[in-house]
């Protein structure tokens, strides 16, 4: 469904969890779609941005980002970190070396 229009975007944004609210569980079902995503964007010869959002957090991260996303979006995983805010966005970037 997206192979005809990947030359033509950017950006694809990857739901992992069931959109409506947050703090919801991450979806790992999720991953084999994220490198099908990875695959389709090689076979076009396009730089395509994947986007991950949902229950994205330190212990997810890394499986999210092996998958071949390129971004995260993280919001309670970020904002309830118990070290603080400052800490969770930190956390989350070395979750991904």
């Amino acid at each position: 469904m997206l192979q005809p229009v990947l030359p033509l975007i950017d950006r694809v944004l990857v739901m992992t969890v069931e959109p409506g609210f947050g703090g919801q569980s991450f979806m790992p079902e999720m991953l084999p779609k994220i490198a099908e995503l990875v695959d389709m964007a090689r076979v076009a010869g396009t730089d395509l941005e994947i986007a991950v959002d949902g229950g994205i957090k330190v212990d997810t991260a890394g499986s999210v980002i092996d998958a071949g996303a390129t971004a995260l979006i993280s919001g309670t995983g970020v904002f309830n970190f118990t070290d603080g805010i400052e800490a969770g966005i930190k956390a989350l970037r070395s979750a991904g070396s």
